[in-house]
C-alpha cells in the first residue's frame, strides 16, 4: 500500500511508554482508535492482517494497553486499574489529535474494549467523535452466569463428560469471578469456543483463534510477544475482579452520551451474551444510536462477517 504514515512507536501515557501502530493513507482522514479485548489481548496483529482496508476511510490506530504486549515492560501492577486505563486512553487520544491536527477520535471497542470505551465516553466526552462497540459489556455478573449456563447446557446435551468434569471442577462463577480467576475463566472460554459461543464455525479453538494468531504475527517483536505471554495473565488477575463488579445497566447509571453511540452485536454471542444487549441499548440516550445485529456471528463480527462489519462501520461513522 501507498502509506502516508505507517509507524510503530511508543507514547508515554501515565508515565509508561506504550506501544501503538498507526496506519494511514491520508492523515487528514479521521482517527479510528481500536480498543482491544481481554483485558490483556492486543490485536495489532489482527488489524495488520485483515483490516488495513479501513485505511481507505480512517487513520487506523492499534494499541497495546497498559500491562501487556509492547506496553508490558515497566508496567507497575499497582497502576493496572480501570481508572488509569481510562486516563491512558484519554491521553492517547490527546496525543493523536494533536499529532494529526484533529479535534476528536472515533472509538471502536471490542469485548473488554467496549467497557473501556464506554467509560471513556462518559468521562471524556469531548474527546470522542462517536463510539462503536462489538461484544458489548453490560452486566458482568449476569454475563458470566449466562455464559457458564450456556456451556453447561451444551456439554450436557452433547454428553460431553470431559467438559462437564471441567465445568464441575471450576464451578459456576461467584459474582462474575471463577476460581482460580484466570485458569477458571480460560477453561470455561475453551468450552464456550468448542460450542460456538465465541466464534461460529471458525475452525479454531479458543487458544488457536487468539493466542496462536498473536504469536505467529509479524506485527509483534520478541519483546512484544514476551509482554503478551506475561501480561495477559497479570492483567486478567488484576483487572478482571474489578470488571466483574461493573453493571453498566444498573438503575442508578445515567446512560447519557453526548456523541453517537452504536453497538454491533453477534446474535449468537455467549461470551458477552447478546440476550443482555437489547435492554441496555434501549436505556441509552444519545444524539444518534444504532444497534446492528450480525446473524452469522457470535463474539467476533469483525472476524466472522468482516465485509459487512466494515462497510456498516464506515457508513455509520462517516454519514
Amino acid at each position: 500500500m501507498d502509506w502516508a504514515y505507517n509507524k510503530k512507536l511508543k507514547v508515554d501515557l501515565g508515565g509508561l511508554p506504550q506501544k501503538i501502530h498507526i496506519w494511514s493513507k491520508d492523515t487528514t482522514k479521521p482517527i479510528l482508535l481500536v480498543l482491544h479485548g481481554g483485558p490483556g489481548i492486543p490485536n495489532r496483529g489482527a488489524l495488520r492482517k485483515a483490516d488495513l482496508d479501513l485505511c481507505d476511510s480512517f487513520t487506523l490506530v492499534g494499541w497495546d494497553q497498559r500491562g501487556t504486549g509492547g506496553s508490558y515492560a515497566g508496567s507497575n501492577v499497582e497502576n493496572l486499574t480501570i481508572d488509569r486505563m481510562i486516563d491512558d486512553t484519554a491521553e492517547l487520544i490527546g496525543w493523536l489529535t494533536k499529532r494529526f491536527q484533529q479535534e476528536k477520535a472515533f472509538i471502536l471497542g471490542l469485548s473488554w474494549g467496549t467497557g473501556l470505551g464506554t467509560l471513556l465516553a462518559l468521562r471524556y466526552p469531548e474527546l470522542v467523535a462517536a463510539y462503536v462497540g462489538s461484544g458489548q459489556l453490560v452486566n458482568m455478573i449476569e454475563n458470566e452466569d449466562r455464559s457458564y449456563a450456556y456451556t453447561l447446557a451444551c456439554a450436557q446435551e452433547a454428553h460431553d463428560d470431559k467438559s462437564l468434569a471441567i465445568l464441575k471442577r471450576i464451578g459456576p462463577p461467584a459474582k462474575g469471578i471463577y476460581t482460580p480467576v484466570v485458569d477458571g475463566l480460560i477453561a470455561q472460554r475453551k468450552i464456550l469456543s468448542k460450542y460456538g459461543g465465541h466464534l461460529i464455525n471458525h475452525g479454531k479453538s479458543y487458544v488457536g483463534s487468539m493466542v496462536s494468531s498473536i504469536l505467529l504475527s509479524p506485527e509483534y517483536g520478541l519483546r512484544d510477544t514476551w509482554g503478551i505471554l506475561k501480561g495477559y495473565r497479570l492483567t486478567l488477575e488484576k483487572v478482571w475482579p474489578v470488571i466483574a463488579e461493573h453493571d453498566f445497566a444498573r438503575g442508578d447509571t445515567e446512560l447519557r452520551f453526548t456523541m453517537p453511540y452504536h453497538i454491533f452485536q453477534g446474535v449468537r454471542d455467549e461470551n458477552t451474551p447478546s440476550s443482555l444487549v437489547q435492554d441496555y441499548f434501549d436505556r441509552i440516550e444519545a444524539p444518534r444510536k444504532e444497534l446492528v445485529w450480525f446473524e452469522n456471528s457470535a463474539h467476533g463480527p469483525l472476524v466472522e462477517e468482516p465485509q459487512r462489519f466494515k462497510r456498516l462501520l464506515c457508513e455509520i461513522l462517516l454519514t
